[in-house]
């Protein structure tokens, strides 16, 4: 199954912190390493998109609802599987496995008694797609004392590391972080903060779009200097590695803390993606030293406007999407969760623990046979 000559191929499932819909792709790994062959993205309808935040914060009968909104993801996982499966004419018995990430709906790794959240009914996953499921990452990583993120970094060095040229990943998705992969010793990984995340709720709750297009109306407004100023002496910014944060943490609510209600919206937009930019910027000249080429990827890799400023604050800096790297920016995770199935199927490990913070390495994920 899944071997034709030494290759083994795997689906990576992602649903991101940005709650846009269901990345899953089709990887192949043999002896010249992985490659992608081919990508489905299925959207999230508005309905959908609504339950999944409000499960954020306590309300009632969180648990019935959690469980049921569980079971609709798998089922459209399921379709997304089906999908790319019939998009690149392969037979599901062809697969080892599908790693599935889940939808985060608490991410609490800061507390005493740590957690996170992922919904996702894998044992359905696994029944409706008659393909074995990897699913539960984090959890691994947060009892040998991490904070079960960021995992994608032990995958970006697997990938990206050059003997030569220090280099840094920057995915910006709902939240953004950082991987600093120097050419020797240990990888660096972390979150620094709010990526898409306000900027998406702000507009929605301004312009009734999940997204400001290319960033053009933060492009109209201008920044706040006193709001920006208040909202980067936020501790969690000036927090050392290892660190992860998600909506429990960076809210609208959160954002509403700052505001005095006469602000322009179109100001509060630029304000909140200048934060991204500046903590972004700030975290790689702390963390990064020396870093000389800078990937993007993820959602903010769109924004134009974003991606503009990030260049004018860090003069110097060979600034390119990953797709200069030979991965296309939009699946860059669920190309990771494919990779970390197969860790887990393989018995190896699939967390950095200076990334996360953890005791050790260790092998992550639960597994659920076809």
């Amino acid at each position: 199954m899944g071997d034709t000559l030494g290759e083994s191929r795997y689906i990576g499932i992602m649903s991101g912190t940005s709650l846009d819909g269901v990345d899953a792709v089709l990887v192949s790994f043999d002896s010249s390493g992985p490659s992608l062959i081919q990508t489905h993205f299925l959207p999230y309808d508005d309905i959908l998109r609504t339950q999944l935040l409000a499960l954020n914060d306590a309300g009632h009968d969180e648990l019935h609802r959690a469980a049921l909104l569980s079971n609709r993801l798998s089922r459209l996982y399921a379709d997304a599987v089906a999908a790319l499966l019939a998009k690149s004419e392969v037979d599901s018995r062809e697969i080892v496995a599908i790693g599935c990430h889940g939808q985060t709906v608490r991410h609490c790794p800061q507390m005493e008694n740590a957690y996170s959240v992922q919904l996702g009914n894998a044992a359905l996953l696994a029944e409706l797609t008659g393909i074995t499921v990897v699913a539960d990452f984090r959890s691994r990583d947060i009892a040998a004392g991490g904070q079960g993120a960021p995992l994608v970094p032990a995958f970006h060095r697997m990938m990206f590391r050059d003997q030569r040229v220090c280099r840094a990943i920057v995915n910006i998705g709902g939240i953004a972080n950082i991987t600093y992969l120097p050419p020797e010793g240990e990888v660096v990984g972390f979150d620094c903060g709010p990526g898409n995340m306000l900027m998406d709720a702000w507009c929605m709750r301004h312009k009734g779009s999940t997204y400001d297009h290319d960033g053009a109306w933060a492009g109209s407004g201008h920044v706040i200097p006193g709001l920006l100023e208040a909202l980067l002496a936020f501790p969690f910014f000036a927090l050392p590695p290892p660190k992860s944060t998600g909506r429990e943490m960076f809210s609208i609510d959160w954002l509403g803390l700052y505001l005095n209600g006469d602000e322009a919206p179109e100001d509060v937009q630029a304000t909140l993606l200048r934060l991204t930019v500046e903590t972004i910027a700030s975290s790689l000249l702390q963390h990064s030293p020396g870093v000389e080429e800078v990937y993007l990827c993820g959602g903010g890799v769109h924004n134009g406007q974003l991606v503009a400023e990030l260049n004018a604050i860090l003069p110097g800096k060979k600034i390119k999407p990953t797709d200069a790297l030979g991965v296309n920016t939009d699946w860059m995770e669920a190309f990771a969760f494919a990779w970390l199935a197969k860790q887990t199927i393989e018995k190896a490990p699939g967390n950095l623990p200076a990334v996360t913070g953890a005791t050790g390495s260790r092998i992550l994920g639960a597994i659920y046979l076809a």
